[in-house]
């Protein structure tokens, strides 16, 4: 991606202060979205990366709730990838793992679907932020859980100075760093 598409995307980038709580500056990614150039910039630019760095095939993109679900799928559908949700607890119907993970202003519980993923699979996570990095270390331990491997965790955004990269299992690729 070009410096002029990652200066692009950031200008159109939303902030809002003290959200969801005090003290939290909140990066709303959704007004990217009402800039379908943008989107597709930041689509092909993941889809290339992985394409370029991995050799083995990826069988899954799973997308964290919610955000997540915006652009997992284009991304599984260019990969020619299934996408797989991981939602939070209770929004999942049938037989599902559990685990639970802290943010910086609270804790959560993330479920994946257990038949969603086979064993030996390829898999991909992907959010449009990193932070503390409780919730994609969550989505990580569910593929783990379902006997999956995790290739690398993809985020538009990392807030580095709280270095949630650095607590997950599998490398890490950011399109933005702030």
């Amino acid at each position: 991606m070009s410096n002029y598409d990652i200066e692009r995307i950031k200008g159109l980038l939303g902030t809002h202060q003290n959200f969801p709580q005090e003290g939290i500056v909140f990066k709303d990614m959704f007004p990217v979205f009402q800039d379908p150039t943008a989107v597709e910039a930041l689509i092909c630019n993941i889809v290339h990366h992985i394409n370029s760095t991995y050799k083995e095939k990826i069988d899954a993109v799973v997308g964290l709730d919610a955000r997540g679900f915006l652009f997992g799928p284009l991304i599984a559908l260019r990969l020619g990838a299934a996408f797989v949700p991981v939602r939070k607890h209770g929004k999942l119907p049938g037989e599902c793992v559990q685990a639970t993970y802290k943010k910086e202003y609270g804790e959560d519980v993330f479920e994946i679907q257990k038949a969603a993923l086979k064993e030996g699979q390829n898999v991909v996570v992907i959010d449009d932020l990193i932070a503390t990095g409780g919730s994609a270390a969550a989505a990580g331990e569910l593929v783990k859980k379902c006997g999956a491997n995790t290739i690398e965790y993809v985020f538009v955004m990392e807030l580095d100075f709280l270095n949630g990269s650095k607590t997950l299992d599998a490398p890490v690729y950011s399109l933005i760093h702030l």
